[in-house]
């Protein structure tokens, strides 16, 4: 293993951001935190593009969305407002997950 995956892992575990196993999603790893969620890209040398927040529930993925009144969680053509502290605990685990994989 490359020096710099070592290091994006170790920074990921330090942040107490989890790799869930996701069976039958070959283009993605999918990173978990505090019941939200974020996507990125599997690249060829390891991690590639990061997605944008949200949730997984029974709905499947659900995208943090910020409009000008507040925040959601959009599903399917559907939506729902996301809780403040849901809200902030996804964006914090954008935040977190981009400073991992420098």
């Amino acid at each position: 293993m490359d020096e710099r995956l070592l290091g994006q892992l170790e920074r990921i575990a330090a942040a107490g951001i989890q790799l869930l196993p996701t069976p039958g999603v070959e283009r993605h790893f999918v990173f978990e935190r505090a019941g939200c969620v974020v996507l990125v890209e599997r690249g060829e040398q390891g991690f590639g593009g990061i997605g944008s927040p949200g949730a997984l529930t029974q709905n499947g993925f659900e995208a943090l969305v910020e409009r000008e009144d507040g925040a959601y969680f959009v599903f399917k053509g559907e939506q729902r407002r996301a809780p403040a502290e849901q809200a902030e605990a996804a964006r914090a685990l954008l935040r977190d997950l981009r400073q991992a994989l420098i």
